[in-house]
């Protein structure tokens, strides 16, 4: 049996707040991040595994930002390279009315990339720029 919403609100977009650079983002539209560990069943005697053992943590993000965000960004940046911006980290807080404040660290981030896609019918550009980060505060 599904347990019933808690105090009745749910975590959502709306209560998301995203820093970058110090700053608060208002024309971010996407944040996707994630943290994987390799983790590998290892064999001896017999058919199933004796151990497990656990390697490397691999964590990946990208942000997606209004053209805007990424203009004044690159403006700022040295040479109006993003690249060229030094590692910062990027926090997520999610604010919940009567709710359980959570936030995330993006540590160490900088941008891959800095490109632009548009097409017709747009009404806003959105330009995701993918991330290389050291980890994930939880």
């Amino acid at each position: 049996m599904p347990l019933p919403l808690i105090n009745g609100v749910s975590y959502s977009w709306s209560q998301v707040t995203v820093n970058v650079l110090g700053n608060p983002v208002a024309g971010i539209t996407a944040i996707s991040y994630e943290e994987k560990q390799e983790i590998v069943n290892n064999y001896g005697a017999g058919n199933y595994p004796v151990s497990r053992g656990f390697g490397k943590i691999e964590s990946t993000a990208s942000v997606t930002l209004l053209m805007e965000e990424v203009e004044a960004l690159t403006n700022s940046a040295p040479d109006r390279r993003l690249q060229n911006i030094p590692e910062f980290d990027i926090n997520i807080t999610f604010l919940p009315p009567n709710g359980v404040v959570v936030n995330h660290v993006l540590k160490n981030c900088r941008f891959l990339s800095n490109k632009r896609d548009t097409k017709v019918d747009d009404t806003k550009i959105e330009v995701q720029l993918d991330l290389v980060i050291s980890h994930i505060q939880w």
